[in-house]
């Protein structure tokens, strides 16, 4: 199931003729991209008119606000490992995708977004919409700038293609004055540089495989980027042969599949808190892995850790590795498994790892089957789990209840697992199932919602049904902001501006919206509802109603 990505296309070469919108839209399809999210605005039309063209079609998906469009085409960048793009209106069209491009910064997602600009030629005047936007995208882009030519923008959508599709990934911010969008032009664009060798330095990768030998208790953490830069199958092909158990985090999951021997996620804390190693590849050592602080565990020491990242930029500064690798992914797997001698030692600690993981996982059965009322979140999955196929995509877009899908739900694959990353964004929801639906149109499409999370992009449920993409959707309704309720009791004994209404009929809302749904209160229920919302061909609201004492147990407010 695992694919290396389809190969960077070159820069683009030839002559562009007609208006700069037709410019942008044949640069875009030449890299692969073949679907513009958007919301209607009139600074962007020939950009709508380039892609309408029979010879640059592209499919237009339209939806209800910007950070949908946004979060739709970083979940194209998520899942087919190639820049997604959205194209906004000037000003709030523009402001409103900020939160999305933020959040594909800090997941090292490509994405490219064009924005609408007022005309340069009465720029000053107060023009509708007139902001200065590239200020506004520069902290959480990898480039941001303004195009002032319409000869220009091709290039500039191949600059900006390149750049987010390169190492480190991530998002890139154009915008466009609406006169040079419609100005003609004919341009004849030359070849430029070839890319940039990222073969890893033999000694960095020399030096990781020596202290992989020298440990006893050693552990392989893979993220999302070993997704990302196409090393999925050169991981996995690592860790069997250096037999080291391995915990995986965002688009890591399913690296290893569920129920791999090696696969050491419901052994997290003893893994990360008594190991001597932690070798962490593909992702940054962040909140989410307590900032590369690991061991010191019932009287262990600290760990030595090893940073392999897929670009020198994105090796950790805020502590000193033992060794750091950096470069591209697969050939840094390759070259750590093929050169590493693990101790004898590492083997009884593989097993003790295994045999912890195993115990946690036999302890889950009562939760999954928990006949409690009101409903224990865990329920869901013990009935979902049942019912995913082997290629399903599984989105999440929420706190405690997402929380729990990461403890409960394996996906079989990589590349099959979304959620908003670092940045923590709610509302992903709706823009993640459109990008899957279309990148995955066979594959079972699930969307894990918080009842707070639904609030943010349930009206582009709207989307779904105008645009048929069936999608199942199931709301974990507890009636409280999970995250906050808890930490602010345990901080003043109280808690303000935590409630939701319980039992929000956020189904209703689906159906009012054209798709189908239903509200479930007895656990029972569960199994049957969510196989109607599979059955039905629609988009499809799964509402359950849980129980807001059952809350994701946490040692830390991840801060």
């Amino acid at each position: 199931m695992s694919t290396p990505p389809v190969p960077v296309p070159p820069p683009f070469t030839g002559r562009l003729s007609g208006h700069g919108g037709a410019h942008a839209v044949e640069v875009a399809r030449h890299h692969g991209i073949d679907t513009m999210f958007t919301l209607s605005g009139g600074h962007v039309f020939p950009l709508y008119d380039g892609a309408v063209k029979p010879e640059t079609t592209m499919r237009l998906l339209d939806v209800r606000h910007e950070q949908t469009a946004v979060f739709a085409a970083e979940g194209i960048g998520k899942l087919t490992r190639r820049a997604g793009l959205a194209v906004v209106t000037a000003g709030p069209g523009v402001t409103n995708a900020v939160s999305g491009v933020a959040g594909a910064r800090f997941s090292g997602s490509p994405l490219i977004l064009v924005g609408g600009r007022a005309p340069d030629s009465r720029w000053g005047q107060g023009l509708l919409q007139e902001l200065d936007q590239p200020p506004l995208l520069d902290s959480v882009t990898k480039r941001a700038w303004t195009v002032h030519a319409t000869d220009g923008i091709g290039a500039a959508l191949d600059e900006a293609a390149l750049l987010a599709n390169g190492a480190h990934r991530g998002p890139v911010f154009l915008d466009i004055p609406m006169d040079r969008l419609y100005d003609q032009a004919e341009v004849e664009l030359a070849p430029s540089g070839g890319a940039a060798d990222r073969a890893p330095d033999p000694g960095r990768v020399s030096e990781a495989a020596r202290l992989i030998g020298e440990a006893e208790r050693p552990v392989l953490v893979y993220g999302s980027d070993v997704w990302l830069d196409g090393a999925a199958q050169e991981a996995l092909e690592a860790a069997e042969e250096l037999r080291i158990p391995v915990i995986t985090n965002g688009q890591g999951r399913g690296v290893l599949p569920g129920g791999h021997p090696l696969l050491a996620n419901r052994a997290r804390g003893a893994a990360l808190g008594r190991a001597d190693l932690v070798v962490v590849v593909g992702t940054p050592l962040d909140f989410r892995l307590g900032h590369g602080l690991f061991g010191g565990k019932d009287g262990y020491p600290l760990a030595r850790v090893v940073h392999v990242a897929d670009s020198a930029e994105q090796v950790t500064e805020h502590m000193t590795p033992a060794a750091a690798v950096w470069g591209d992914l697969a050939a840094a797997l390759r070259g750590i498994a093929g050169a590493a001698k693990p101790t004898a030692a590492a083997d009884s600690w593989r097993t003790e790892i295994a045999e912890a993981a195993a115990a946690a996982t036999a302890s889950d059965s009562d939760a999954l089957a928990s006949e409690s009322d009101p409903i224990h979140p865990a329920r869901i999955y013990g009935e979902l789990n049942r019912l995913l196929d082997d290629d399903a995509v599984v989105i999440g877009d929420g706190g405690d209840f997402v929380s729990y899908a990461g403890k409960y739900v394996e996906p079989r694959h990589p590349g099959q697992w979304l959620d908003p990353g670092p940045f923590g964004c709610l509302g992903t929801g709706m823009g993640y199932s459109i990008a899957a639906r279309l990148a995955r149109p066979s594959s079972q499409v699930v969307t894990l919602l918080g009842d707070g999370a639904a609030g943010f992009s349930l009206m582009d449920v709207d989307t779904l049904v105008r645009h048929r993409l069936p999608v199942v959707m199931v709301c974990g309704n507890n009636g409280i902001w999970g995250l906050e309720k808890a930490p602010m009791q345990m901080l003043y004994g109280y808690d303000v501006a935590a409630e939701l209404r319980p039992q929000t009929r956020y189904d209703e809302v689906v159906r009012a919206l054209g798709g189908g749904g239903e509200l479930v209160t007895d656990p029972a229920e569960i199994g049957p509802a969510l196989r109607r919302a599979f059955d039905s061909g629609v988009p499809y609201m799964v509402n359950v109603a849980t129980d807001p004492g059952d809350l994701y147990p946490r040692k830390t407010m991840g801060v």
